[in-house]
């Protein structure tokens, strides 16, 4: 893990050793990561729901039309700048994100105020999986072996929800997630020395639910 200024290769802290190969680069979608990360649309939904149950209460005590409106308003005020800090965030997330897969390691540059970099070579991983969604985006999640730990809070939001205990850095939001998949599948095949195998790919799912598919890990 490293902290950086420079990056003599765009993702990347220094320059690829002899023989090693960029097999991949990207970035989440930002619209994809505000909706799966940021939950704006529950944010979204959790305020109008305010926003009725204020009118509700209102009109059930008999309060006057000013007032209700009044409550609505500042209601809706604080939806519209809740939603709108964090589209801002996973705009910056994404913009300020570099995934790179390599023929021997999973390169994360994350972080927005102080950029960092997240090297995991493929011995380091013990398994991977994909999640995708109907829009064909996804998140490709590491698993670390047992003496590997990154924390949570320095991951987020580029980790696995709700694996505070053992992190799993997560390639979130990905656009292609099941053509990315297979490449490094057939990345960490290599490096284990196996026969490289096709990684199996599910339907994507509806918008409200994933599916996940293993990729071989180095043994």
């Amino acid at each position: 893990m490293n902290e950086h200024d420079y990056e003599p290769i765009p993702g990347l802290p220094a320059r690829l050793p002899k023989g090693e190969t960029i097999l991949w680069q990207g970035a989440p979608d930002w619209r994809v990561l505000a909706r799966r990360a940021m939950r704006v649309r529950v944010f979204g939904v959790y305020f109008v729901l305010l926003i009725a149950w204020g009118i509700s209460g209102g009109v059930s005590a008999a309060a006057p039309a000013s007032e209700i409106a009044l409550s609505a308003l500042r209601l809706a005020g604080l939806g519209v700048v809740a939603v709108a800090l964090l589209t801002l965030l996973a705009w910056l997330s994404a913009r300020t994100t570099m995934y790179t897969i390599t023929s021997r390691r999973v390169v994360m540059r994350i972080g927005i105020a102080l950029p960092i970099t997240i090297q995991m070579a493929y011995p380091m991983i013990d398994a991977a999986g994909v999640h995708l969604w109907s829009d064909g985006a996804g998140d490709i999640a590491l698993t670390l072996r047992s003496r590997q730990r990154i924390a949570y809070l320095l991951l987020w939001p580029h980790a696995r929800p709700w694996k505070f205990a053992k992190a799993q850095p997560t390639l979130r939001s990905i656009p292609d997630a099941a053509a990315v998949a297979q490449i490094l599948g057939r990345a960490l095949a290599a490096s284990a020395a196996q026969p490289a195998k096709a990684v199996s790919i599910p339907a994507p799912a509806q918008d409200q639910a994933d599916s996940a598919a293993h990729v071989p890990a180095a043994a």
